[in-house]
């Protein structure tokens, strides 16, 4: 068995891991594994390394490639892991609190596994920093955005990675005006404008934008002054309430698995999905107004590209905007991830 590059893909509740050749896109392995509770990710991370040696069969890992969904300002493009970037990366953990943590403990249990072997890191910020700098502005004093509070967004690697295939499917509309709906767990849009970033709807977190699974999107600031003053909510109890007790999950009072909203005859549950679908529809209207019209609109992600009828319904309430054409299109982050360790570190350019 060849050598490999191995890519770790960290999420709040699991890990997506693939194995990729270390000069093409050719995939020798790929996994999910769920993490069941608190302090088990050395544990699912030591599984991950022992499969994917036992998989090469005496070939070696030559480098480990990361998502790591907060760059800030400093990073805007892939870099190779070291100490220094471990402590900038480490001072990012309160803008993506349930996302930079687990990424950053892969990097460590790797580091400790397997000192040899080189580490990338590539980052769900950098493909956004190609906005203008209105698109980034909160309106706050300038002080505060010279302390970085902007519009990062997020789920950066799955658009550069429709960014990437689109000239192959829809060359017009990769040269043109696209908005990618990737609609998961976590969910976003993103206007694309040759292929670059222009707006996108997740802004100084994760949390902001769409309404998700488990996190209710946009909220008028004052709701959480009031939480605070009026109801006497925590700092850490609000954090409870808008990053795992709302979305789907809240409004439905059943679930945040967009499977089990649609298979319920309960009407909460068609109103969490009617709540979803409406806030991507205005979304929708509001990106295509960044690019002045649309030319496509492209779905993936899991609901994306697997709840026909959310698609059916979301395309119904766009066509207001004229003729665009529609795609659905699987993402690959663990693909872009690993062209980008090749870059990085010198290797061969994926064919």
């Amino acid at each position: 068995m060849p050598d490999a590059i191995l890519v770790l893909n960290a999420g709040s509740s699991g890990w997506k891991f693939a194995l990729y050749a270390p000069d093409s896109d050719m995939q020798l392995d790929r996994g999910h594994v769920a993490i069941a509770g608190p302090n088990t990710e050395p544990e699912v991370l030591d599984a991950i390394l022992a499969r994917s040696l036992a998989t090469l069969a005496g070939g070696r890992l030559v480098a480990v490639g990361h998502r790591v969904v907060h760059g800030g300002m400093t990073f805007a493009s892939p870099v190779r892991l070291d100490d220094a970037v471990m402590s900038e990366l480490t001072a990012l953990i309160p803008l993506a609190p349930l996302h930079q943590p687990p990424a950053l403990a892969g990097i460590r249990t790797v580091q400790a596994r397997l000192p040899a072997v080189p580490q990338v890191a590539c980052f769900d910020t950098a493909f956004h920093r190609s906005q203008p700098e209105v698109a980034q502005w909160f309106g706050l004093p300038r002080q505060w955005t010279a302390r970085g509070i902007r519009r990062y967004g997020f789920h950066g690697l799955s658009y550069e990675f429709i960014a990437t295939v689109l000239p192959t499917i829809d060359p017009a509309a990769a040269a043109g005006r696209t908005i990618v709906a990737h609609l998961g767990h976590g969910a976003s849009l993103c206007a694309l404008r040759a292929g670059r970033s222009l707006a996108t709807t997740m802004s100084f977190t994760p949390a902001d934008g769409l309404v998700m699974s488990t996190r209710c999107g946009s909220l008028d600031p004052g709701v959480i002054i009031y939480l605070a003053q009026q109801h006497g909510l925590s700092m850490e109890a609000i954090e409870r309430l808008i990053l795992h007790e709302s979305g789907l999950r809240g409004v439905s009072g059943i679930s945040g698995d967009m499977r089990e909203l649609l298979a319920s005859s309960d009407p909460r549950a068609a109103e969490a999905i009617d709540l979803f679908i409406y806030r991507i529809s205005r979304e929708i209207g509001s990106l295509a107004a960044a690019l002045g019209g649309l030319d496509a609109l492209v779905f993936t992600g899991g609901i994306g590209e697997n709840a026909a009828s959310i698609r059916e319904r979301i395309v119904a309430q766009a066509r207001w905007l004229g003729e665009f054409r529609v795609h659905v299109i699987a993402t690959d982050e663990e693909r872009m991830i690993a062209q980008h360790t090749r870059r990085v570190l010198g290797l061969a350019t994926a064919s």
